[in-house]
């Protein structure tokens, strides 16, 4: 399967580099499947699940308003995330089903231990949020 441009752009958005083991949770059929193969493509392999061993050095939570505690998926985002890794919350856009209110991240991700850095358009209908482990926090671990 090849990847075109365009597609390879939206992996690389996520900071996306060949080599990297990434963990996706929350996949459910409205998850976005041209961004899934750009992923696959750039990082050179499929992404690894829930149940994997590996550290992830990038966690794709794809995240609806109705999939339950926010809190208490990125806790388990974040468990078997590299120290410097980063998750990224994919949450449907403003409009669209599923929609997540912009305040409950805010106010979800510093109660998991996550810091907002950035949001961007991830795909069609998702945008994704950028977050990562404070540099204080990582020290501590």
């Amino acid at each position: 399967m090849s990847v075109d441009s365009g597609s390879a752009s939206m992996a690389a958005r996520l900071g996306i580099k060949p080599g990297m083991v990434v963990q996706e949770l929350g996949w459910d059929e409205d998850a976005d499947e041209d961004l899934r193969d750009s992923i696959a493509e750039v990082s050179g392999s499929d992404m690894v699940d829930e149940d994997t061993d590996e550290v992830a050095d990038v966690v794709l939570l794809w995240w609806r308003e109705d999939d339950g505690d926010l809190v208490d998926a990125l806790v388990d985002a974040i468990a078997s995330l590299a120290d410097d890794g980063v998750v990224w919350l994919l949450v449907p856009k403003s409009g669209r089903p599923g929609h997540v209110a912009p305040g409950d991240v805010t106010e979800a991700a510093p109660t998991a231990g996550l810091a907002q850095t950035s949001s961007i358009s991830a795909a069609k209908d998702w945008s994704g949020i950028r977050l990562v482990t404070p540099k204080t926090a990582r020290t501590r671990r």
